[in-house]
């Protein structure tokens, strides 16, 4: 079940992640977030990940990169509207801590 977008009781940045999200367009994905979420104030950045329908392991990797950037700045990531194979990778890999839906 997708996790609802939080309610802003403190700054929240909302971004989305793409319709796909592969080995095939990981890095550009990667870049393209890294430099939009780079520009966010807010101390919680939200991915809205409802748009992501076709995605591999590479998803996850994006996500953990995307986690440590904002971590290295003090920020947090959230997820939202995870699709449930998502969260079964992440489950898989034993990350679930490191990215709360």
């Amino acid at each position: 079940m997708a996790a609802p977008l939080p309610t802003a009781v403190a700054p929240v940045a909302v971004s989305a992640l793409p319709e796909q999200l592969t080995m095939h367009v990981a890095a550009q994905v990667l870049d393209q977030l890294s430099g939009a979420l780079a520009q966010q104030p807010a101390q919680t950045v939200v991915l809205d990940a409802q748009a992501l329908r076709v995605f591999d392991s590479s998803a996850v990797a994006v996500l953990l990169e995307l986690r440590r950037q904002l971590a290295a700045r003090g920020k947090t990531l959230q997820l939202a509207h995870t699709p449930t194979r998502l969260q079964q990778l992440v489950t898989l890999y034993g990350v679930g801590e490191l990215l709360p839906a």
